[in-house]
């Protein structure tokens, strides 16, 4: 009896994937519970796992497209394959090394040589230089582009730019960081403060929040912000899912578990929807500024950058403080500029005194 392996659904209206490896060979054996397959979707690669022993006959092979639903391989139910017997051997001395030949010596040319001699030697062959390297894009990768370039074309985007002084965020971590992995079992990041000061600046300007659908808005009561997360494949935006209800330590735990299942390939589809609003971390690569790129179909994105110290104003005097660059990209057919700043002013106020969010001011 085969068993079929078909591509299943992946919800969100995706309904084509690429069957990116095969991690057992045509004619190999498939053990239950172990992956088979890689495939790659819009958004997510997702292993694919035996639900059968037997024998894999691969009928979609690697680097192919194909539909929900298409049988990719097929397992043969059947006995395991035998270990063949091995007779023991009585060691013996190791061979001797082979002595490698004499390379051949090229004659040299006695000194002194006169120009005309030297002139009439030939010349060393010459190294060619490498071919160029062709790959096909991966599907993710080629959603990617798309998205991006549909960012750009159907959206009218403009970004602002505010900066943010870190220096309580900073000492608030400096301070309780030793309690606070002690009592959560997780570092207090970066990340989380600033998803808990989005949430109640999206709660402050709602349109922020909101999609444009047809000659609609609509607008979200919730807050699912996404956090772009670089991996081998490319960029990919899991959800934490009504962040402004869940705690530091809840959203560092979440984060964290999200960022390796992204890394690992191993998100679902889940992880992944529902989104209404992004924040992107240019600053783990040492950016100073950037303007981030929409995810449609949100509305804005925040950008957050490297945290430099530089001299700045405070109280009529100079000081050394560590700055942070904020960009907020938005669709300006939804969202007014006065809005735009005024979240970021919003979210800024936040982070530069965090004891708002705990104030609720």
């Amino acid at each position: 009896m085969a068993y079929e392996i078909k591509v299943p659904p992946f919800g969100e209206s995706i309904t084509e994937c690429t069957v990116a490896q095969w991690l057992v060979q045509d004619g190999g054996w498939a053990e239950r519970g172990e992956p088979v397959v890689v495939i790659d979707s819009e958004k997510t690669s997702s292993d694919l796992t035996a639900e059968v022993s037997g024998r894999l006959k691969i009928t979609v092979p690697a680097g192919t497209d194909a539909t929900v639903g298409t049988v990719i391989g097929l397992i043969e139910e059947g006995a395991p394959p035998q270990q063949q017997f091995q007779p023991k051997t009585t060691p013996s001395a190791p061979p001797k090394a082979p002595v490698p030949p004499t390379p051949p010596i090229s004659p040299t040319p006695p000194a002194p040589l006169s120009p005309s001699i030297l002139s009439s030697l030939p010349a060393a062959p010459s190294t060619p230089p490498t071919p160029v390297t062709r790959q096909p894009m991966s599907r993710l990768r080629r959603t990617i582009a798309e998205r991006m370039l549909a960012a750009r074309h159907e959206t009218a985007m403009l970004t602002t730019f505010n900066e943010a002084d870190m220096t309580a965020v900073q000492r608030m971590r400096t301070r309780y960081q030793d309690i606070f992995l002690k009592r959560h079992g997780i570092k207090l990041g970066i990340m989380s403060p600033f998803i808990k000061a989005a949430a109640e600046a999206l709660k402050a300007f709602p349109v922020i929040n909101a999609f444009i659908e047809g000659n609609d808005i609509v607008y979200h009561h919730y807050y699912h912000i996404a956090v772009a997360v670089s991996t081998d494949s490319g960029l990919v935006t899991p959800v934490i899912r009504d962040s402004d209800r869940k705690t530091h330590a809840e959203i560092e735990r979440e984060l964290a578990d999200l960022a390796q299942r992204a890394r690992d390939g191993k998100l679902e589809m889940e992880d992944l929807q529902d989104a209404t609003f992004t924040i992107t971390n240019a600053g783990v690569y040492g950016s100073m500024m950037s303007t981030p790129l929409l995810n449609p179909p949100q509305s804005a994105i925040l950008g957050i950058h490297a945290i430099t110290e530089r001299p700045v104003v405070v109280n009529a005097t100079v000081q050394i403080r560590p700055m942070m660059c904020l960009a907020l990209s938005y669709d300006h057919r939804l969202i007014d500029g006065k809005d735009a700043v005024g979240f970021l002013v919003t979210l800024k106020n936040y982070i530069t005194e965090p004891e708002r969010l705990l104030l609720g001011l």
